[in-house]
């Protein structure tokens, strides 16, 4: 059993995992752009070959601190290369380096592939040389943080290409981006229902062939020559063999029983000749029909009544100007509307703005990455012209009072939330016992409102179908109220079964929405998360800590999106230092810094366990926020909880604390009671739970607790005098 690592664009890493283990690979945890999954070696192979979504697969060698290029070299050094390549054999090194003391990857790769050589030449005076196309080795190290990880590239090249594309477009679309579209789309379920697939812009063809594989089973890396593993030592030749005996098999089988049911067109003559030329290298000319017209000229091939149009159309950076972009994508939804009555739709748009010209309400939105560029993909269901929405229903006697005492919320909190300048908010919090549930609203200063709605456990004595239907009335009251589509209200429900009730699985869309709060954005996830990345009953917190910033270095620990790293860096703190141990969310805190303007050195993002962080951090700060959670299990680091564990915790921040400095404490555990007789002897203590609940959390007055911890004076470095001259100051 190895530990493997496949990397995908960012926005593919839900569909990658699930595909990795339905490929038999065990242990498969996703990460930001790409998968962990472990296996025997035939599972890398296989990924390689089968993965339609993988950008690469790693084999890491070792992991090892980089801080400078001696470190690095000495890193690489004690690796026992010949395991792996031969002296006369060849070798490729790429790198990538990021928040890290060596910031120049050409300079990375020169003193990985010298380390390499090096060793080779100082056993028996031969060295491998460098083939930058097709080497036997290709080497991968990525430093982050001063953190070196070091991998063999199973791949060589990126599995996008797979062997087939002879010419290109000018903006063509990568073939693992055009899987994950089929994919989200449910195209292998249409195909195996009868349907048909269409892409009215065309291009290369690169969604109508990737459609025809997939429908076919004909493994993506079949038609590829080249693999990082084929002249590499510990190859497995008769594995291999196997492996791709077994993909012959299954492409014959499947493209002997494929239907011609493919379609596509393209306004460009000389883009309709590269598809056609594109589909006969991969084995599939003779399913396409591909014709030259406008793409507003479309219509369902005749003997298809349903089936996907799918397409990527251009933004505006490929093909004519930004400003006709918009009139294009609303003269595709007309004839999306008007002429695939029955029909799905999936429309990769260059953005949000491009993709809300469509005059279609999509059933689901994603966020893909193509290349660098942030795009969505929008999925539609398409009705019939005439096929009307049906009335809504009167609403229930229950519903009807649940609409009467949010509206009477809403009237009572506006003046206030106006006067505020207040756009996330609650608005709801279980008012009524039979509707369980919570309502939180997340606007930005521009008037737009996505609501969340979370679910609570209901009532023992409530049938879980009476709770479901009430479920169902508070979205729809909320909507109503609120006057928001039912695609911007986020429901996060409860599974009930075996064992009592639990949270469920949470969609994967990967899209973010900027929300304003204290005049600052933030990015919130309402969909694939229990939180949404920003805890508004926390929102005073976040004000008193801006105000406690100024000229003070800030630690925030247990950071998770460092919402209060954003506000101690609008207050004026010196620098801010972000502690997390997951990096989906440090990379989610570097985008609310950046989306606030707060870049560079001074704002450190660290991947660490706290306590592990304090143990070895050396720096003193003026002002620490601890946030922990009321308990974790992670593989990564020690169990923690927040009750047993929060005083040693809050001790060691004492270590770490100016004499004058100040540590903000909260937690949500409710049953939570501070260990006063541990830590008086050290801090002043002042309980500011109460005051630092919000207004609209009045009915859930111990969502969180808060504590403002000083040093008393006896502890503090400098004494009583440090303690007056900063107090001084703030008069």
């Amino acid at each position: 059993m190895s530990a493997y690592f496949a990397t995908c664009p960012k926005g593919l890493e839900y569909l990658l995992r699930d595909e990795l283990a339905a490929l038999g690979a065990e242990d498969v945890r996703e990460a930001l752009a790409g998968v962990y999954f472990s296996g025997p070696l035939e599972i890398a192979y296989r990924a390689c070959l089968w993965s339609r979504l993988a950008s690469r697969v790693l084999l890491p060698l070792a992991e090892f601190d980089a801080a400078d290029g001696d470190a690095l070299y000495a890193g690489v050094e004690a690796i026992d290369w010949s395991k792996h390549l031969a002296a006369h054999g060849t070798l490729a090194v790429e790198a990538v380096t990021a928040q890290s003391k060596l910031t120049h990857s050409q300079f990375i790769a020169l003193r990985v592939k010298d380390a390499v050589v090096d060793q080779f030449r100082q056993r028996d005076g031969s060295r491998p040389d460098v083939d930058t196309d097709e080497p036997d080795v290709r080497i991968h190290l990525r430093l982050r943080r001063d953190r070196a990880t070091l991998s063999l590239d199973l791949a060589g090249a990126p599995l996008h290409r797979r062997g087939w594309r002879e010419m290109q477009g000018d903006a063509p679309l990568k073939e693992n981006l055009a899987a994950a579209m089929l994919v989200r789309a449910g195209w292998p379920a249409m195909y195996a229902q009868g349907g048909a697939l269409l892409d009215p812009m065309c291009g290369s063809g690169t969604l109508l062939i990737e459609g025809a594989l997939m429908a076919a089973d004909v493994a993506p890396g079949l038609r590829r020559e080249y693999f990082g593993f084929l002249g590499w030592l510990g190859h497995d030749i008769a594995v291999w063999r196997s492996l791709l005996e077994e993909a012959r098999t299954r492409a014959e089988t499947g493209l002997r029983a494929l239907r011609p049911c493919f379609f596509g067109s393209d306004s460009d003559p000389r883009m309709v000749q590269t598809a056609k030329r594109n589909a006969q290298e991969a084995g599939v000319a003779g399913f396409l029909t591909l014709d030259r017209h406008d793409a507003l000229h479309v219509a369902p091939p005749p003997g298809y009544e349903r089936g996907l149009v799918i397409t990527n159309p251009p933004y505006g950076e490929r093909l004519g100007e930004r400003e006709a972009m918009p009139k294009l994508y609303r003269a595709l939804g007309e004839t999306l509307k008007q002429r695939f009555a029955g029909w799905h739709a999936a429309v990769l748009a260059g953005d949000a703005e491009l993709g809300q010209a469509i005059p279609l309400r999509a059933n689901k939105k994603y966020a893909l990455y193509n290349g660098a560029l942030e795009t969505v993909l929008l999925l539609f269901e398409l009705r019939a012209a005439d096929d009307t929405p049906r009335e809504a229903k009167p609403l229930s006697a229950g519903a009807q009072m649940l609409k009467n005492r949010l509206e009477k919320n809403v009237r009572h909190l506006r003046k206030r939330l106006e006067r505020e300048a207040i756009h996330c908010w609650r608005a709801y919090d279980q008012d009524l016992p039979e509707y369980a549930a919570a309502i939180d609203v997340y606007g930005d200063a521009k008037g737009g409102q996505w609501l969340h709605v979370q679910e609570y456990r209901a009532p023992a004595d409530i049938p879980a179908e009476t709770a479901r239907l009430r479920l169902r009335e508070i979205v729809r009251v909320a909507g109503e109220v609120f006057g928001v589509p039912r695609d911007r209200v986020a429901l996060k429900t409860r599974e009930r079964g075996k064992g009592g009730s639990k949270y469920g699985q949470f969609d994967q869309r990967g899209e973010f929405v900027p929300v304003e709060e204290g005049g600052l954005q933030f990015l919130v996830n309402l969909t694939d998360y229990l939180d949404t990345g920003l805890f508004l009953d926390h929102r005073l917190v976040r004000a008193r800590l801006r105000e406690l910033a100024e000229g003070r270095r800030f630690l925030n620990l247990f950071a998770y999106t460092a919402t209060a790293s954003v506000y101690a860096a609008a207050g004026g703190a010196r620098d801010t230092t972000s502690v997390d141990l997951s990096g989906t969310y440090l990379d989610w805190a570097s985008r609310n810094l950046a989306l606030n303007g707060f870049t560079g050195t001074k704002h450190r993002l660290m991947q660490a366990d706290a306590m592990e962080f304090l143990r070895h951090e050396r720096e003193r700060y003026g002002l620490i926020y601890v946030d922990p959670p009321t308990f974790s299990n992670s593989k990564r680091a020690d169990d923690f909880d927040v009750q047993r564990d929060h005083a040693r915790l809050l001790l060691a921040c004492a270590d770490r604390l100016a004499g004058d400095g100040v540590i903000v404490f909260s937690n949500n555990f409710r049953r939570f009671t501070l260990d006063r007789a541990a830590l008086e002897e050290r801090f002043e203590i002042e309980d500011w739970s109460a005051a630092s609940i919000p207004f609209d959390f009045a009915r859930r007055a111990d969502i969180h607790g808060c504590w403002v911890l000083r040093l008393r004076a006896e502890e503090s470095p400098w004494g009583d005098s440090v303690r007056h001259i900063h107090n001084r100051g703030k008069r």
